[in-house]
């Protein structure tokens, strides 16, 4: 893994420097409007409302837990069993009824997305607990949709083509787009808010929680695409969160498992990090997550910028104009729980700035640091009721207080709607980049490569619901006229699997590899190098990192699809079959393996035919 300060520094800061300080809220599309602000008399209502709270009440609005069941009621006995074990409570409602908390995200291995008649059954059922209370708050129900690499709703939900699937695009209208039909399909589920888009910028190849899930490394296409984004989303009725602030684009180190430190200096995180998140502000994002990331040239303490008041309230609220909601990434994260324990972390994050505590480890050891720390004086209840008011705001602007409730009966006609999987196949169709393309192999032909071999990586889908990839590959590439063989031979194939995909591949017209995350000591090096070595036309399909085809050798074509989900899967099939012609250019560059000074493939590259 490279060092999080070589590969941004030596091909990617000085680059994009210049262009990126120039982005501001004029680089957005005109109708992009900041979300209203509630009028006075709302404004005056939602403080009775703060007023007639007890203290537990107003403190359990700033936590969004999780919860195990697909019912806020009747959940399987296992899930049953986990939220007490876990959480203290049997059921969505106890949880509701016991900590009042404000808002509950979905999880797949949660059980909480099984279909969307369920969802829509338990977000109701959810919303049925929160008014049943003594204060009789609704809820904010999230989820991380950002679809690509990350989505927690599968089939027969539409999912649609990545954050940097959408950058290699290069579409506002098509980035506008699906964002529209994703929050159409959520708020017909009862999910009122997303956790995307993704705000940071992609500028380490090494990062390995952020990648693909970024719509690239030029901090202007990005600012523009998270803007539209917005847009897209809020024309649904979905809150937005853009995320991670202050941004967590180029680190070698995952959040979720230590604290990453990212050493940019003031200069090149106000060119390079910052204008996603200004544009994301200047369009009316209702909600920004932070990182638990140390930035020191932001706060010289090495707080975690969750736990940074410097960074939340100096620069985010104060130098950024930002008056929204600020939530936590997931407290259960070990990066923002090495340096304090779980007691002091939420109340860290209050006094920096945020405003809601997003799944804490152990929600009665948080809530109750909260309730002592307002009791003993470290936290007051101003500040406390300063970010209720914010939570309510956002609900009313939602519309949960005039009416929380989805149609059951209603999911079937938007939820993976016809309009909608065929919008996701044209959008998917502008994003495959074609990197490669030796003698013009591409596009291959039943009449010259009739006979084709289908090798490489089944990774598991981010919904459990879609692939296995190499299988829909060969499907796809059956059904464009193709026979095909399909051989899976994973993401670390043995030489015994190897030498299997070279005997299948004799007598084929071409042989199609899908690569996932290919590094130098991946064996899926040699699988490629033992298939060239044959003969036979080998074309590469990057599964997810579109940086593969630098550590392969011998490849006659190759593509990117930036996600291994169906639609994007589908689309590289088209372009192998000359279906479609490849239109994406890449969002980010490609260094060489052998020197990353130097960029094998730049920012825009993308062949055609």
């Amino acid at each position: 893994m490279h060092d999080d300060r070589t590969l941004s520094r030596r091909t990617l800061l000085s680059a994009t420097a210049v262009a990126a300080a120039a982005v501001s809220a004029t680089a957005l599309p005109a109708h992009a409007r900041p979300y209203p602000r509630p009028a006075a008399p709302r404004a005056g209502r939602l403080r009775r409302i703060v007023s007639r709270m007890t203290l537990e009440e107003k403190v359990g609005q700033l936590f969004v837990m999780r919860v195990y069941g697909h019912s806020a009621t009747a959940p399987d006995r296992a899930d049953i069993d986990a939220n007490l074990a876990e959480i203290g409570v049997r059921t969505a409602a106890e949880l509701i009824s016991t900590y009042h908390v404000g808002g509950i995200i979905y999880f797949g291995w949660a059980h909480n997305t099984r279909d969307p008649r369920q969802i829509a059954a338990l977000s109701n059922g959810i919303q049925d607990a929160g008014l049943a209370q003594r204060s009789a708050v609704p809820l904010l129900i999230a989820t991380d949709q950002e679809h690509g690499a990350v989505a927690r709703v599968g089939k027969p939900a539409t999912l649609l083509p990545g954050a940097m699937a959408l950058g290699a695009s290069r579409s506002p209208a098509d980035a506008r787009e699906a964002a529209r039909i994703a929050g159409a399909e959520l708020a017909a589920m009862g999910i009122n808010q997303n956790y995307a888009p993704d705000a940071d910028v992609n500028v380490n190849p090494a990062n390995p929680v952020i990648g693909v899930r970024s719509f690239g490394a030029d901090p202007a296409a990005v600012a523009a695409l998270v803007a539209e984004q917005i847009e897209g989303y809020r024309s649904a009725g979905i809150a937005t969160t853009a995320k991670h602030f202050p941004g967590h684009g180029d680190t070698s180190v995952d959040s979720h498992y230590a604290l990453p430190t990212i050493h940019h200096t003031h200069a090149q995180w106000t060119a390079l990090d910052a204008p996603p998140f200004r544009a994301a502000i200047a369009a009316g994002t209702a909600s920004i997550m932070t990182a638990h990331i140390v930035v020191p040239a932001l706060d010289p303490s090495e707080d975690p910028a969750t736990l940074s008041r410097p960074i939340v309230t100096g620069i985010l609220r104060e130098q950024l104009g930002y008056d929204g909601l600020v939530i936590t990434d997931a407290l259960d994260m070990k990066g923002v729980r090495e340096k304090y324990g779980d007691d002091r972390v939420p109340v860290l994050a209050l006094k920096a700035g945020v405003d809601q505590l997003l799944n804490p480890p152990n929600l009665r050891l948080a809530r109750d640091a909260v309730l002592a720390a307002v009791r003993g004086g470290e936290l007051s209840v101003r500040r406390i009721e300063e970010s209720v008011l914010r939570v309510l705001a956002l609900k009313e602007r939602l519309g949960l207080f005039r009416d929380p409730y989805v149609p059951v009966a209603d999911v079937d006609r938007t939820v993976g709607s016809r309009a909608h999987l065929t919008a996701a196949d044209r959008i998917a169709d502008a994003t495959t980049t074609l990197l490669v393309n030796e003698g013009g192999l591409l596009p291959l032909s039943p009449d010259r490569q009739r006979s084709l071999l289908v090798v490489g990586a089944d990774v598991a889908s981010p919904s459990g619901t879609t692939g296995p990839p190499v299988a829909v590959l060969a499907a796809a590439l059956t059904e464009a006229g193709f026979t095909t063989t399909a051989l899976v031979t994973g993401t670390a194939p043995a030489q015994a699997r190897i030498d299997e995909a070279v005997a299948a591949s004799r007598g084929k017209g071409a042989v199609v590899v899908a690569t996932y995350n290919v590094s130098a000591s991946s064996t899926q090096r040699a699988l490629v190098g033992a298939l060239a070595a044959t003969g036979v036309p080998v074309v590469t399909v990057a599964l997810r990192n579109p940086y593969d085809i630098a550590q392969l050798s011998g490849v006659t074509a190759s593509l990117a699809t930036y996600s291994w989900t169906d639609v994007e899967v589908r689309a590289a099939a088209r372009v192998i079959a000359g279906q479609v012609r490849p239109r994406g250019r890449l969002p980010v560059p490609v260094q060489r393996a052998d020197d990353p000074a130097r960029v094998l493939h730049p920012i825009g590259h993308g062949l055609t035919y």
